[in-house]
Parts: C-alpha cells; structure tokens; sequence
C-alpha cells in the first residue's frame, strides 16, 4: 500500500513564493512614489514573509540534507527585513546596502544549491539555479547605479521631471520580483513529467525492478 501524498509539498512552496513576489511587484508598479522609505517597506515585507515560507519549507518539506540552503535564505531575510523594516533607518543608501547584500547572500545560496541538487538529477535544481541567478543579476544591476545620480529628463506636453537613482533602484526591484513571480508560478502549475511506461511486449521477459527501484525525487524531497 502506498504512502499517503503530502499535504504541503514543493509545489506549494513555489506558489507561495510567486504570490509574495507578485504582491511585491504590484505595490511598486502601481505606487507612483518610489522613494526609499516606500521601497524599503515592500522589500521588508518581501524578504520577510518569503522567510517564513522558506521556514516552512525546511520543516515540512525538504529532506534533512537540503535544508541549508532554506534556513540560510531565511536568516538572511528575517535580518534584511527587520533592518529595513524600521521607519528612521530608511533612507536610500541603506535600501541599496541592504537590497544588494541580501540579493548577493540569497541568490548565492539558491544558486549553489541548485547546481549542488543537479548532480543528483534533481529536478528542482534547474528553479533554484535560475532564481538564485536572478537574485545575483539584481545585486549586479543596482551596483551599476551611481552614487547620488541625478537626471532630468522633459515628456512632450507632459513636463519635466527627474530620474534619481532610487527610482531606478526600486523599480529594478520591482522588476526582479515581478519575473520571480512569473518564473516560480509557472514552476508550480508545471505538471510533473511522467516516468515512462514499459512497452507490454516486453513485460513478460522483463526483470522484476519493483525490488531494485532507486529513491525517486519525491521520497528524497516530497512530491514535486
């Protein structure tokens, strides 16, 4: 008789983790204010309620041997999000301190651990990789902004207006979390790839494997 499937598996991880990428990235795009203390109160909310899925995640579904990488992810995010979290502290040159740190040290993780879980045939490890590149690629293009830029730039019939560094900033974290959105959700309502059924023809000449059959992802991690 089977095991009983998971209540909470990996899936579930990920979908949770696109909703609070996709709430992210709705609060930025649709405020027309992105300051620092505007980006730095979704960024706390982000990177924390993401920490606790991440606990979640290591407690209910990740094998004993897979649950740095989300305890890491989640110590990281718990401190980014309480520093940023306090109202006095925002200012902008702390989001682009702690955004990249926390971007640089989570993405690291995720990578690493992706390209770690790949050597099993994990096939997770493809997700992990991408998003831990992209969390790289975002500390990468905020370390590209100059200090202090300042830009004015004129719309016809609309007026002129001035670009700042800040707004950069914190639309290029709108835009991470928006494809991390995209990216996990679509990872999510993925349908698992089937393992392929033996010909008939063959079934009787067959070897019994049901004996021999090797630990599938799902018993090394919770259904995919």
């Amino acid at each position: 008789m089977s095991a009983p499937a998971r209540a909470f598996t990996v899936r579930h991880i990920q979908l949770l983790r696109a909703l609070i990428a996709a709430a992210a990235a709705l609060m930025i795009t649709f405020s027309s204010d992105h300051s620092a203390p505007v980006g730095l109160a979704v960024f706390s909310g982000f990177v924390f309620v993401t920490a606790l899925v991440q606990i979640l995640a290591a407690w209910l579904v990740l094998p004993a041997g897979a649950r740095w990488s989300s305890i890491l992810q989640a110590a990281f995010g718990l401190i980014a999000g309480m520093v940023s979290g306090i109202p006095m502290w925002r200012t902008d040159d702390l989001f682009f301190f702690v955004v990249i740190t926390w971007a640089l040290l989570t993405g690291g993780i995720e990578l690493l651990a992706g390209i770690r879980a790949r050597r099993t045939a994990d096939p997770l490890a493809r997700d992990a990789i991408t998003v831990g590149a992209f969390g790289i690629l975002l500390a990468g293009a905020l370390l590209l902004i100059p200090a202090g830029f300042l830009q004015e730039y004129t719309i016809d019939k609309a007026g002129t207006f001035l670009l700042s560094g800040i707004i950069l900033g914190v639309g290029l974290f709108g835009g991470y979390a928006a494809i991390v959105a995209v990216f996990l959700g679509i990872a999510g309502l993925t349908p698992r790839r089937a393992e392929p059924v033996a010909d008939s023809t063959s079934d009787a000449d067959a070897p019994d494997t049901a004996q021999h059959a090797t630990p599938t992802s799902a018993e090394l991690g919770g259904d995919r």
